[in-house]
């Protein structure tokens, strides 16, 4: 369907040009998503960043996910509540379950943000960007714990996706776009000509092009946030 993640981006930013969305941020999930979510941006003229999301694995069932981290400042934890229930998992154990993942999740932000912060959401139009979704559960999370800090709106833009996860994500984003959808879906490889796995070093090339995008958006909301202030001081 798609010669590569790049093609992938340049289709699905094309189909939300055709949105005209208000003050856009495009958030990536590492690694795949990143260079889909970098075209995204471009096509957008809009900053890119990154949604960092560390599953948190059930006692003795590491990929049965009982919670999630998503990188924030603070970070935000998204419990599962079915599979915490079905675990009988009091405050204290999910505690240590979840300290046992901080670490990774501040190696993935040290390895792909280094000292930047996350670029703030509020009052932005929310983009979030993966290379496909097989189940939707890290996208999932992503969006329920981007909710709590304040988007304009949030939309959910996917290359493929099985028609189930994609009616299971429009219940969660205020918009859900997915350029195809087949109903028997497959391993996500065999929708794109060329699929390679991604390394961080691969990640901070596609991050470190998008920089200047970035640049200019904080330097719009100093600007703004300059304005602001003469403002208040001219009415006073």
């Amino acid at each position: 369907m798609f010669r590569d993640r790049q093609e992938a981006g340049q289709k699905l930013g094309a189909s939300l040009e055709l949105i005209q969305l208000k003050d856009p941020i495009v958030l990536a999930l590492p690694r795949g998503g990143v260079p889909v979510a970098a075209e995204v941006a471009k096509a957008l003229k809009a900053p890119l960043d990154l949604a960092i999301v560390r599953k948190v694995g059930a006692p003795g069932n590491p990929e049965l996910a009982v919670a999630a981290i998503v990188d924030g400042d603070p970070p935000d934890v998204v419990l599962n509540r079915e599979i915490v229930e079905a675990y009988a998992l009091d405050d204290s154990a999910l505690r240590v379950l979840i300290a046992q993942e901080r670490p990774e999740l501040e190696r993935r932000r040290a390895a792909y943000r280094g000292k930047d912060l996350p670029l703030s959401v509020a009052g932005k139009t929310v983009v979030i960007v993966d290379d496909g979704a097989a189940t939707g559960t890290t996208m999932k999370v992503a969006i329920r714990a981007l909710k709590r800090r304040s988007p304009r709106k949030i939309i959910v833009a996917l290359p493929v996706a099985p028609p189930e996860v994609v009616d299971e994500l429009a219940q969660e984003a205020d918009l859900t776009i997915c350029l195809v959808q087949p109903a028997r879906f497959r391993a996500l490889s065999y929708y794109y000509g060329t699929f390679p796995q991604l390394s961080d070093s691969e990640v901070l090339d596609v991050l470190a092009l998008a920089r200047p995008n970035r640049r200019n958006a904080e330097e719009r909301r100093r600007s703004g946030a300059r304005t602001a202030d003469k403002s208040r001081e001219a009415g006073t």
